[in-house]
């Protein structure tokens, strides 16, 4: 039995989780820490490092304390995070400028420039995506994509990049805080596209590449593996911490890399859906394959020799997150009163999200015949398209805030499914899905996606911990107390299963094919609707 600190360094929060690896990994406690998102009125998204470190520091402390584990047991930390940012730091490890969170947009002109020109196909000029597709397995097109990030900053802001020593990202750049070693993990490294995921020839950043794109070589960093050791605990980290220096620090993953471990599907051709802040559709696959027309392709993952065929959607949680905020918000003031007197609530206090659920279980599949889509911040897949944005489709006289609030749930899981019929054409999909998230810790929402997708749905115990639980699997083979990747399926018990109601599947049919064909009919009108840019 070995005690280990994982940490799930998201968008809004980290969630900092001790679990105990012995005949199945188990959480022992969590805590978590706040930290803002500077959304910028061009495009761009942000993260202040210091505040993701400070997240860190208090959560650490706060979790040893619930737990009443030592920090001497403590035998690694590793790190689940959000991925494809950019933390330009310089020889000392100090960031240069503020992060760019994977949500950053500001690179529309660099990628026009850079690869959007002359003969195209699916938006990427041939003679630069051909060798992108043959050496990475997939293309840098999009405004969010690393490279594309990097290349804003040596535009505008000159003085900043000449400071620049090593280009990290999220979770590498917390490694290297509390290492001083500057390093990325595979999946990491391929999520710049410009790493050569070639089987055989590649585990290197491609000079070929890095020419074509004109990239500096001496800013990237030294590539390891999700279960290598990348250094130790050094003294000044240990003490911000409140952990004993020397502790391993293994390299742990990207989110797409290890939620989907953390939830169980580890073997070829599993699936899991992911809704958190943003949301996802990943398949094992054993083969690299893209997609240019929908925007997928399969990314190099923590188990060497697998790859995820990754569809992404950008804002899933966020957007109900909205409706908690904005929509239902002003009613939330009316119902305090009622607020544990409601009927069904009767001696309990729930959360807010479990109350509006509740609130909408006897709202009928298709929401009255509103349809919302969820692109709260631009779009990638099945379709890239910055400019696109939120709206209700089917408002009426009679619709009601119930009707509206149902909506956008199905809305995010309409996009989940049309995604998973995306990957299903290059790949046979199984009946049964893992679901997992924030998301999946709501029965109702789960059967609703149940029944949206037509397909039964397993989800395991602490889903919304499942990055924290994938980055504690990788250490537990890293310390050999898990034979392989394939065998953390075992480590990681189903707790509930959902059977799809094939009724309910089929009155969502014409609602769906409606919402599929909403940003063609209005593609051109998003770009007419600037907002604050």
């Amino acid at each position: 039995m070995k005690y280990v600190i994982a940490y799930d360094i998201g968008t809004t929060g980290v969630k900092t989780c001790i679990f105990k690896v012995a005949d199945s990994i188990e959480l022992v406690a969590g805590c978590s820490a706040a930290y803002p998102l500077f959304v910028l009125p061009n495009g761009g998204a942000e993260q202040d490092p210091n505040d993701w470190w400070k997240g860190m520091c208090d959560s650490t402390k706060a979790v040893l304390e619930k737990s009443g584990v030592k920090p001497e047991e403590i035998e690694g930390l590793s790190f689940c995070s959000q991925a494809q940012g950019v933390v330009l730091v310089d020889k000392e490890g100090k960031p240069v400028r503020r992060a760019m969170s994977y949500m950053d947009q500001r690179a529309t002109e660099e990628v026009k420039k850079g690869i959007s020109y002359g003969l195209q196909i699916a938006g990427a000029n041939i003679f630069k995506l051909l060798p992108s597709l043959v050496i990475t397995g997939a293309v840098t097109s999009s405004a969010k994509d690393p490279v594309w990030k990097y290349k804003w900053v040596e535009a505008h802001e000159p003085e900043v990049f000449k400071k620049i020593y090593k280009w990290l990202d999220v979770k590498d750049y917390l490694i290297c805080r509390c290492t001083k070693e500057f390093t990325m993990t595979d999946d990491t490294a391929f999520g710049t596209l410009i790493y050569d995921n070639r089987p055989g020839k590649g585990g290197v950043f491609s000079k070929k590449m890095c020419k074509m794109f004109n990239i500096n070589m001496d800013h990237l960093p030294r590539i390891i593996r999700s279960t290598d050791v990348a250094g130790k605990l050094c003294e000044e980290a240990a003490k911000d911490l409140g952990l004993k220096a020397g502790t391993k620090v293994f390299g742990g993953g990207g989110d797409s890399s290890l939620i989907g471990i953390g939830a169980g599907a580890t073997q070829v051709g599993d699936t899991h859906v992911y809704v958190g802040t943003s949301g996802w559709v990943i398949t094992v696959t054993d083969k690299r394959m893209v997609d240019t027309s929908a925007m997928i392709a399969a990314i190099t993952g923590a188990d060497a020799g697998k790859f995820n065929y990754f569809a992404e959607m950008e804002t899933a949680g966020k957007c109900y997150e909205w409706v908690h905020d904005h929509l239902a918000l002003d009613e939330i003031n009316i119902y305090l009163e009622q607020y544990g007197k409601h009927p069904g609530f009767e001696g309990e206090r729930r959360t807010m999200y479990e109350f509006l659920n509740e609130t909408i279980k006897d709202v009928k599949p298709g929401s009255h015949g509103v349809i919302f889509t969820p692109w709260l911040h631009g779009n990638r897949c099945p379709f890239e398209d910055p400019h696109c944005t939120g709206m209700f489709f089917g408002l009426k006289i009679d619709t009601g805030k119930r009707d509206m609030i149902r909506a956008v749930l199905e809305g995010i899981y309409y996009h989940l499914r049309w995604m998973m019929e995306c990957e299903s054409k290059k790949l046979d999909l199984k009946d049964t899905v893992r679901f997992c998230g924030g998301g999946a810790l709501s029965p109702i929402a789960c059967q609703i996606l149940c029944d949206i997708l037509g397909k039964k749905l397993e989800v395991v115990d602490h889903p919304q911990n499942v990055g924290a639980m994938g980055a504690a699997a990788v250490m537990g083979i890293g310390l050999g107390l898990i034979k392989d990747f394939d065998e953390v399926k075992g480590y990681i018990p189903v707790k509930s299963t959902f059977e799809p109601n094939m009724e309910n599947h089929k009155l969502y049919e014409p609602y769906y094919q409606t919402f599929k064909k909403l940003h063609k009919a209005n593609k051109k009108m998003f770009t007419l609707i600037e907002g604050d840019k």
